[in-house]
């Protein structure tokens, strides 16, 4: 397939309902979109199929539908350092954040993905901030063998802790998610983490129309599931 076959197939999947939505927060961003959700552009990316040439031409373009398959469809292995601070420019918008940075996205399986959340987090950008903790978050569950260690990610919370209150509002949600990544991976981390989680409440979450309820990882790191899992 080529752009312009890829641009056919959003266009037979484009969703009115999403479009109203998306024209109705639209101040939020400076892309188009076709309102196609995340969950069927996830099975237009199986039907593109890995791509990174063609990755690198779907990013390129104005629509959001389209960039977030350019994501979805990109070769972990082929991604470079360079590309990823040329496309961390074009995101402006939370959810592209949150498909560009976690949701088991390819930049996130890259070999340097470590390093480049601990440039990240203390760049003066909120966008690559706010990367830099999905980042985490996807670290988080990694069961690789090259895995961070238990002290790479308590320097993670103590950083949250010292920096929530003073953050911007925008990356809090990327934190809350980081810091429940942790607090699953291990009773060490589990009891770290609940402790910054009980200290910084619930987090809200903006969700354009839709109402949602508050990020509570202190629920989360208490579940009866991990209480039984440490407890082994």
């Amino acid at each position: 397939m080529n752009k312009a076959d890829v641009f056919k197939l959003l266009e037979e999947n484009q969703n009115p309902r999403g479009i109203q939505n998306w024209q109705e927060m639209e101040a939020k961003s400076t892309y188009k979109s076709l309102g196609i959700g995340l969950t069927v552009l996830r099975k237009l990316a199986k039907q593109v199929g890995k791509n990174h040439d063609l990755a690198m031409e779907l990013w390129d373009s104005d629509y959001y539908d389209m960039k977030v398959l350019a994501v979805l469809i990109d070769d972990p292995k082929l991604i470079t350092r360079a590309q990823m601070e040329a496309q961390v420019e074009d995101i402006d918008f939370g959810m592209l954040v949150h498909v560009f940075s976690a949701c088991g996205a390819p930049v996130a399986k890259t070999t340097i993905i470590d390093q480049v959340a601990d440039d990240w987090v203390k760049s003066p950008d909120p966008v690559r901030r706010r990367c830099a903790y999905g980042f985490v978050y996807e670290l988080s569950k990694s069961t690789k063998k090259s895995a961070p260690g238990n002290d790479y990610f308590l320097n993670y919370i103590h950083h949250i802790d010292q920096t929530f209150a003073s953050e911007d509002k925008s990356v809090h949600l990327a934190m809350a998610g980081a810091l429940m990544g942790i607090g699953k991976r291990n009773l060490t981390l589990n009891q770290a983490a609940l402790k910054i989680a009980e200290k910084i409440g619930p987090v809200p979450v903006e969700s354009g129309k839709t109402q949602c309820d508050p990020m509570d990882v202190t629920k989360h790191l208490t579940s009866d599931y991990l209480k039984k899992k440490f407890a082994k």
